[in-house]
């Protein structure tokens, strides 16, 4: 039998802070999709139809880059094929045959989303489109993106046997957060989508091309990182971005957010959505705060625990031996946050034996603790044995006996 105990702590919620938030969580949004994420932990701060599939627009590009960052050398000579040079605008202008450094045509996609370029970068990775698509699909899954499907390595609109190209907000969200907190070359990815102008050459030298940066979010708020803007007739105006001020990382995704003549919207939209988030979150260690339940420090400390047909310590026949039970939170443990509005509360759900029986070994499983937030599992910590206890056995019993005859 396992017995299960559920606690809730941290502040408690006042009706008037509740209704102040309620109010405040109604946020307009231009948006048709929207998601605010904690870069940190990946926690969902806000959403609005961040399930929705949709497409993307070149927002694509954020994968397309990431991809070459960690698949090819900067260096890599890329040659442009007929179908990379025929794609349609926005394009870097590129002839069948022409030649370029690859981490110049990374500029080329993220300052100016060239098309054409991300194109050429798909071929000259995977041979063919196809199977560059095949390698973002797969990548992204890898990332828990379960609803995005790429089919064009540049973000025009497609379909393939898997449907359209599309992903979600949250997905998007998800993408992004790898780019810039996870993926060895996320050091690369900022670089390149922070730079304002890029001026650079075929490996010929005798052409010459300037890439400006249309992220205009790098000025309009104090601790722009990155981002990518995208429109498609499908797709309308979409936007991923990421803001850091203070130990706060902040990503912003946006899709279906307006159509001409209404590019504005995304701005006003991530605008409000970071803000929100630094209005209403503060990072709290969650551990720390479990620790203010009496329940959860005994068992840091060491609970004792009977253990049926255990040997005890006193040599009693008719008594059972003891463990004690642990729950171990480290010092790091403790300082483990997560993003959270003054209002919410941690719940612990203590799973605990009723019965333990012998024999016990050392660190074995005797139960659970489960931190809550929002009915989604925040972490999981066994509670386990100090020490190891025999079993009573004909052995033990014959020795207790002669022992206690034999005085």
């Amino acid at each position: 039998m396992i017995g299960v105990l559920c606690i809730s702590v941290g502040f408690p919620v006042l009706q008037v802070q509740a209704e102040e938030e309620a109010q405040v969580d109604n946020l307009q949004l231009y948006a048709q999709s929207a998601v605010l994420m904690d870069g940190e932990s990946g926690r969902i701060l806000f959403e609005k139809d961040g399930g929705e599939e949709r497409p993307m627009a070149s927002t694509t590009k954020i994968m397309t880059c990431i991809l070459a960052l960690e698949t090819a050398n900067l260096n890599d000579i890329v040659t442009v094929s007929k179908e990379a040079a025929r794609q349609p605008e926005v394009h870097l202008g590129m002839k069948e045959g022409d030649q370029f450094y690859m981490e110049d045509l990374l500029y080329s996609i993220m300052l100016e989303s060239h098309n054409d370029s991300a194109w050429a970068v798909a071929e000259h990775i995977s041979g063919t489109v196809d199977e560059f698509t095949s390698l973002m699909d797969q990548k992204a899954k890898k990332l828990g993106c379960n609803h995005t499907n790429f089919v064009t390595p540049n973000g025009l609109d497609g379909k393939d046997e898997d449907g359209i190209h599309h992903t979600t907000a949250k997905d998007l969200a998800r993408i992004m957060r790898y780019c810039i907190m996870e993926s060895p070359q996320k050091e690369a990815f900022l670089r390149i989508t922070q730079t304002k102008t890029k001026t650079f050459q075929d490996t010929t030298g005798k052409k010459q091309f300037t890439c400006s940066n249309h992220n205009a979010f790098l000025d309009m708020m104090e601790g722009a990182l990155t981002g990518k803007t995208g429109f498609t007739g499908e797709a309308g105006y979409c936007y991923a971005g990421a803001v850091r001020q203070g130990d706060k990382t902040l990503i912003v995704t946006l899709l279906a957010c307006g159509w001409p003549n209404n590019k504005y919207y995304k701005w006003d939209d991530m605008k409000k959505l970071v803000q929100y988030g630094l209005d209403q979150y503060e990072y709290r260690q969650y551990w720390e705060e479990a620790l203010q339940n009496g329940e959860i420090r005994l068992l840091e400390a060491g609970k004792e625990k009977e253990v049926k047909d255990s040997t005890p310590q006193d040599g009693n026949l008719y008594n059972d031996g003891t463990v004690n039970a642990f729950l171990n939170i480290s010092t790091t443990d403790r300082q483990k946050r997560i993003l959270m509005k003054k209002t919410e509360t941690i719940e612990i759900q203590i799973q605990e034996q009723d019965t333990i029986q012998a024999p016990v070994e050392k660190k074995q499983k005797l139960g659970e603790v489960t931190l809550l937030l929002n009915g989604e599992v925040l972490e999981q910590k066994n509670i386990i044995s100090g020490d190891q206890i025999s079993r009573k056995d004909l052995l033990w019993t014959y020795r207790q006996i002669w022992k206690t005859y034999a005085l």
